[in-house]
């Protein structure tokens, strides 16, 4: 497999290459033959629900599960059938996998002492690594007296401190609170660009994904419904379970009533709104929109008007929850309120541009 570069159309082979990675549990197939590339250096995310077959294509990578039928390769070797510890890949588990009775020195050093480095390369790789992950004066403490957030970081800079060729991340902030989750998420971004370190990061939280990832793979039972960068995956969902998975929208059943010049004419419970793409008339559809693209008293290329049956103050944004028959959703995320939130019950217009507006077949 080849990764196109930003930059131009040049591609380079993938420093992570799984083709056609197959597993079944019984008659329950739980990977259908995924596909994934990634670049050296590169920070991928595997966001997805549970049970969509995140956590066991990052097991088959790591070596802790087999294929049934696919390769894996990293930096151009075939790994598929080596053990783990000979795939030179570091795992960060979400328990965190430290051991109770080792100081923080003593569990960085674990991996280190088992690929048998001499002791003054140990103490060196120990003090750089606890310095990376700011706890360098905690080398001495048990590990069982530190934060959750601190032991997250211990088992960070132990995974690390071997250097592996690929770090695979399992879901490690997911016992952490919302502020300390927010905080380790960009110190472990920082740290990972700076060593250039490639990874892959197993989630089902769609905010992380978006704020750590040089891209991210959204999966759907078994498969990779889409696979490109944070922007675009909210921008462009390639899918309607994409859109619905990463991020909030609006969205519309309706009708199509034809196309005409790239623009296809959607019959919808607030009248025919317009959207990009190609549908044949009559096919049912799925019409939707970011609610921060929707604009309060100030029209796009066309104007609804709605019922306003909540509005969420969440201080720098308001969020308004529109009437709809069942189905449908219509929402706005707006900082731009001249007259302050209004109430439930007001009869607000609400616009848009076409260009905003995506358009699926319908589920």
């Amino acid at each position: 497999m080849t990764i196109p570069t930003p930059a131009d159309t040049v591609s380079v082979p993938a420093f992570l290459d799984v083709a056609g990675a197959e597993k079944a549990f019984g008659a329950a197939t739980v990977l259908g033959g995924v596909d994934l590339g990634v670049a050296q250096g590169e920070f991928v995310s595997l966001l997805g629900p549970s049970g969509c077959g995140k956590t066991t294509l990052l097991r088959i990578v790591a070596g802790l599960l087999g294929v049934d039928r696919g390769t894996v390769r990293l930096d151009g070797k075939d790994i598929t059938a080596l053990p783990p510890h000979r795939r030179d890949v570091g795992v960060v588990f979400q328990n965190y996998a430290l051991f109770p009775h080792l100081t923080v020195a003593e569990n960085v050093a674990f991996g280190l002492k088992a690929h048998r480095r001499g002791a003054a390369e140990i103490r060196e790789a120990v003090k750089r690594f606890l310095d990376l992950v700011h706890l360098a004066d905690f080398a001495d403490r048990s590990v069982r007296a530190l934060s959750g957030g601190q032991q997250q970081r211990v088992a960070v800079a132990r995974a690390l401190a071997v250097r592996p060729k690929l770090l695979l991340l399992d879901e490690p902030f997911s016992a952490l609170d919302r502020k300390l989750r927010e905080a380790m998420q960009i110190d472990l971004r920082r740290l990972l660009r700076e060593l250039g370190t490639t990874s892959v990061f197993v989630t089902h939280d769609q905010e992380e994904a978006l704020t750590m990832s040089d891209r991210i793979a959204v999966m759907n039972r078994g498969a990779i419904e889409q696979l490109d960068t944070p922007e675009a995956i909210y921008r462009r969902p390639a899918t309607a379970f994409a859109l619905e998975f990463v991020g909030l929208s609006s969205r519309l059943a309706g009708t199509a009533l034809g196309t005409e010049n790239g623009l296809v004419h959607v019959d919808t419970a607030f009248g025919r709104l317009v959207a990009p793409g190609n549908f044949v008339k009559g096919a049912p559809v799925l019409l939707a929109v970011r609610p921060e693209r929707i604009k309060v008293d100030a029209p796009g290329d066309f104007a609804l008007t709605a019922r306003l049956r909540d509005a969420v103050f969440q201080g720098s944004k308001v969020q308004l929850h529109f009437d709809t028959r069942a189905g449908d959703q219509l929402m706005v995320e707006t900082a731009d309120l001249p007259q302050g939130v209004p109430t439930p019950g007001t009869e607000m217009k609400l616009g848009w541009a076409v260009a905003d507006t995506l358009l699926y077949p319908a589920p």
